[in-house]
């Protein structure tokens, strides 16, 4: 309860500093480009609200440090993070860092957790492939990629007020509940530390927008999300690694989807921003064109919930089925097939009526 109250006040505190006192940063912290292809807010807004969540963070990481005495454990995490958080925040006040550099710097803060927890991928429950991660050079370097990945599409799902922090959180109440079932207290409270800092700064980020994450809080939260996925199977033996791949498919397949759409449907570079992502078209297509008289930052708020949706439904049978790798390949297979359907089903214009929320 005190990791609880501690992150979730620190980083709602600061949330509320950030917001109160905008008029003084917001010219180096303001989003200011509204025209962007994935610009769905009507004014300036402050990017940087992953500052609340790291203070957040921190301070609920020192606290678990100090009471159980695991700073071997939780210094490296923290220090990876303040690599990924600092490209991303100087990302955000000055606008001109390229993806290449940031995700450089992402996939070096992987491999110091990875080396130092530590905190390999060395099974993924396919034959052929776990003999490959068998050779260290090649799970430290999978694992690596895989880290930056997850931080990446977190960044790319971070397009509407509350989608990327609720899927967080999500994704954190299932990891801090298969930690709990096996009594991995320190995952456990790590979960807890970083949903608490993202709740703290929710409320002020849903429905109004009155700050966003940023590249700065994309990045960590993935980043942290990852780790601990990672961490909770390698720690805990019967909990198939699919569990990990399963609760944060959304993020991952819309991170691959838009990357096959892009570079080989499009003929475009993957990594130049994307007008139609799933969360773009929903906004689009059901919720802008069938409420034209309602305000821009109200269609915004709309949007988040038909994924939180999905990825809840995707989340509860995850977690029943932690230990069973084929019930869980299906689950994502499902969920993938989902996606599709659904996609598809937005852009050529018949969206099924039980998908329709408003």
């Amino acid at each position: 309860m005190n990791i609880l109250l501690i992150s979730f006040c620190v980083s709602f505190v600061i949330t509320f500093l950030l917001v109160r006192y905008q008029h003084f940063h917001g010219h180096i912290s303001g989003d200011h480009d509204l025209a962007g292809p994935q610009k769905m807010h009507a004014q300036s807004v402050p990017r940087i609200g992953g500052l609340s969540i790291a203070f957040g963070l921190l301070a609920g990481s020192l606290y678990i440090s100090f009471k159980d005495n695991v700073w071997n454990v939780v210094c490296p995490i923290l220090l990876a993070c303040i690599l990924v958080f600092g490209i991303g925040l100087t990302e955000d006040i000055k606008k001109n860092i390229g993806v290449q550099k940031r995700l450089l710097v992402i996939a070096i803060s992987a491999i110091i957790a990875i080396i130092f927890i530590p905190a390999p991928i060395t099974t993924l429950d396919i034959r052929h492939l776990d003999w490959l991660l068998g050779f260290t050079v090649i799970s430290i370097f999978f694992s690596c990629f895989a880290i930056t990945g997850l931080a990446n599409a977190y960044n790319i799902i971070d397009g509407f007020h509350g989608l990327a922090s609720m899927i967080a959180i999500i994704t954190l109440g299932a990891i801090l509940y298969i930690a709990f079932k096996h009594n991995d207290l320190l995952l456990f409270k790590l979960s807890l530390c970083m949903l608490a800092a993202i709740a703290g700064f929710f409320v002020w980020n849903y429905p109004k927008g009155l700050v966003f994450l940023g590249d700065g809080g994309a990045y960590l939260i993935g980043f942290w999300i990852a780790i601990l996925s990672i961490m909770l199977v390698e720690r805990n033996s019967n909990v198939s690694p699919w569990f990990a791949l399963t609760i944060n498919i959304y993020p991952i397949f819309e991170t691959l989807f838009s990357i096959y759409r892009r570079l080989i449907h499009q003929k475009k570079s993957p990594g130049q921003p994307d007008a139609i992502h799933f969360h773009t078209l929903i906004y689009r297509r059901l919720i802008r064109s069938s409420n034209p008289s309602v305000s821009k930052n109200d269609l915004n708020a709309k949007t988040a919930p038909y994924l939180w949706i999905l990825v809840v439904i995707n989340a509860i049978p995850a977690i029943i089925f932690f230990d069973s790798t084929g019930a869980l390949q299906a689950i994502s297979f499902l969920f993938i097939l989902t996606y599709c359907y659904l996609y598809r089903s937005i852009v050529i214009f018949k969206v099924p009526n039980w998908f329709r929320l408003y």
